[in-house]
């Protein structure tokens, strides 16, 4: 029996195709895939599409991300795997958010995208998405989906999606993964990385929607004034806060500095501690820097992305009210976000 694929169509430069009669970009209609591929009926996978009022990925909200959960949810028993084309601007956020809110996820979800629309002639977006497919739709010996987590197919290289960032404006190959290796390289074959892989999920299946967006980042920059920090960490309704520092997770040691981050903390607010650098990762232990803002209260991100930062925050204040449970599942790997 064929595997079953559901494409879940939202937006972005994938999406567009030139009219043969004005050559001016128009949406592709994703319902005849295969006869705009018929390339496709080889891999031996059967192939749904649902087509979402196309969005720009600059405009990408939660709501937007409990729609696409939602609509995995309903559709979970029904397909084997997932593609989910989307912009790539926030790709790696989307991706991130669904990470988190699929929870027991046993099945693959793949995002996927392109930076030259699908219609051009040397588009990188055919190549990302009939790969995607493959890949939503591949089996294990033993019957078991070689991915069962949210995944970001891009250039090549499919990365776990909440250890991306886009790196590149204009590169084909977009998308970084700086702190965690690739789980699957495509050359001539697809070579899975099974060690790198999640493992089966020892939970049932299920989607939490709740997300709290009272979120703010936060990034440092020598000469930041303590009158423009103090209200950036005090604003009314911010309860989470993503501060990226430098290096690894440095922030100046000035007392108003600290007061500033501490009177945060006092409020109610969540403050949790990133790096600016994209490879590497914050240890609060390794300078005195690091240690007062420990002090302070703030929680150490270690190597998340801020992409994976900011929605793993809407994530958890959406499931808790307490600030010690907080700051407990920010502590904890959730989806295989951080490495410790």
């Amino acid at each position: 029996m064929k595997p079953s694929v559901l494409i879940i169509y939202t937006g972005g430069t994938i999406g567009m195709k030139t009219d043969a009669e004005t050559g001016a970009l128009v949406p592709f209609d994703f319902s005849g895939i295969y006869e705009e591929f018929p390339s496709l009926k080889r891999l031996q996978v059967d192939i749904d599409v649902m087509t979402l009022p196309p969005i720009d990925s600059s405009n990408v909200t939660p709501a937007d991300w409990a729609e696409m959960a939602c609509i995995i949810r309903d559709n979970y028993d029904r397909h084997d795997g997932f593609v989910v084309l989307h912009g790539t601007d926030t790709m790696s956020y989307s991706a991130s958010a669904l990470s988190f809110m699929l929870r027991g996820l046993a099945k693959p979800v793949i995002f996927t995208g392109s930076q030259i629309p699908i219609g051009v002639l040397r588009t990188d977006g055919r190549e990302n998405l009939i790969t995607a497919i493959e890949i939503a739709g591949a089996k294990r010996p033993d019957g078991r989906p070689e991915i069962s987590e949210v995944a970001l197919y891009f250039q090549n290289r499919l990365f776990r999606a909440n250890r991306t960032t886009k790196r590149s404006a204009e590169e084909l190959n977009a998308f970084r993964s700086y702190n965690y290796p690739p789980l699957a390289e495509v050359g001539v074959n697809i070579t899975y990385n099974r060690s790198a892989a999640a493992p089966m999920p020892d939970e049932p299946f299920g989607v939490d929607t709740s997300l709290n967006d009272r979120v703010m980042v936060v990034k440092l920059f020598p000469g930041m004034r303590e009158e423009l920090l103090r209200r950036l960490l005090s604003m009314d309704d911010v309860e989470g806060i993503v501060l990226e520092t430098f290096g690894a997770g440095n922030a100046p040691t000035h007392e108003w500095f600290i007061s500033a981050v501490r009177d945060a903390v006092a409020a109610g607010r969540t403050i949790l501690n990133v790096t600016q650098c994209g490879d590497g990762e914050v240890s609060m232990e390794l300078y005195e820097t690091g240690l007062a803002l420990q002090r302070a209260g703030v929680l150490c991100g270690y190597d998340m992305t801020t992409e994976a930062a900011v929605t793993k925050m809407m994530y958890v204040l959406g499931a808790t009210e307490s600030r010690q449970e907080r700051a407990e599942l920010l502590r904890r790997s959730l989806r295989g976000e951080f490495t410790r």
